[in-house]
């Protein structure tokens, strides 16, 4: 499983439906960020202000939140163009109108990263379009994971970390202690070095590898993010580690990869 990072990675715009249908066509999964609207509304929009993505409002509207806008004005945001002009006049969408380019199409999946939605109504939605299945529910934080499977239980969960070695160690001690309770994938955020040094992942390949052991007892999918990195080498590289998934922002080199593995 390869997801495709706010949406669809550097290619294409983030968070918009034209960006969701792109990943699906490359066959992978595409993450959608969650945000409310003043008036109740799920949309699909990664930053805090409208500062990086829009437009289409004057500077001074930029320092704007999702949250303090109409889901009227919200889904009138322009946020195509700032990745190139050809993608000009694409907008925020409703998560309501994701779900509905998914029912009935289980081979479209997606992770849902919670900025600032509540769980209860995101659920109502998901039941309301029968994509239950189709859902990986993601945060760092294990006891909402807990929460969620136990509402949803035919979803999938995603349980990220990120940091150095010792922060990363610390918290697979505490996820531990709760034996990994409604986990089925778990992400480990990897900087990429020299790619041709002994080592040239941090965390360590040691840590990945023992990472990488503990998982497959568990039946828990092993998934790194190889923070920003566009070198198709660096995904083989963790192929051979034994990494099973990946998060991107080039879904189209970790596709290459894949298959050039696969083909091996």
């Amino acid at each position: 499983m390869i997801q495709a990072h706010r949406g669809a990675g550097i290619a294409q715009p983030e968070n918009t439906l034209e960006a969701f249908q792109y990943s699906w066509s490359l066959g992978v999964t595409p993450e959608a960020d969650l945000r409310t609207t003043s008036d109740g509304v799920i949309v699909c929009f990664h930053d805090g202000d409208l500062k990086r993505v829009v437009g289409n409002v004057d500077d001074a509207l930029k320092s704007q939140k999702i949250e303090n806008m109409t889901a009227a004005q919200v889904t009138d945001l322009e946020v195509g163009s700032f990745r190139g002009e050809q993608f000009e006049g694409q907008r925020v969408p409703k998560l309501e109108s994701i779900f509905a380019a998914m029912q009935g199409r289980p081979e479209r999946m997606l992770y849902l990263d919670i900025k600032t939605a509540d769980q209860t109504q995101l659920i109502e939605l998901i039941r309301k379009y029968q994509v239950a299945p189709q859902v990986i529910y993601t945060t760092t934080h294990p006891e909402l994971i807990q929460q969620w499977k136990q509402r949803v239980p035919e979803s999938q969960t995603l349980c990220w970390n990120g940091g150095s070695e010792e922060k990363l160690t610390a918290k697979l001690a505490e996820i531990r202690k709760g034996n990994f309770d409604g986990i089925t994938q778990l992400q480990i955020h990897v900087r990429v070095g020299d790619l041709k040094s002994d080592d040239p992942f941090t965390p360590s390949k040691k840590f990945l590898t023992e990472v990488r052991d503990e998982l497959k007892q568990r039946g828990i999918l092993f998934q790194t993010l190889p923070w920003e990195c566009s070198n198709e080498e660096a995904y083989t590289q963790l192929l051979e580690l034994g990494v099973e998934s990946f998060a991107t922002d080039y879904p189209e080199v970790t596709v290459a990869a894949v298959k050039k593995f696969q083909g091996k």
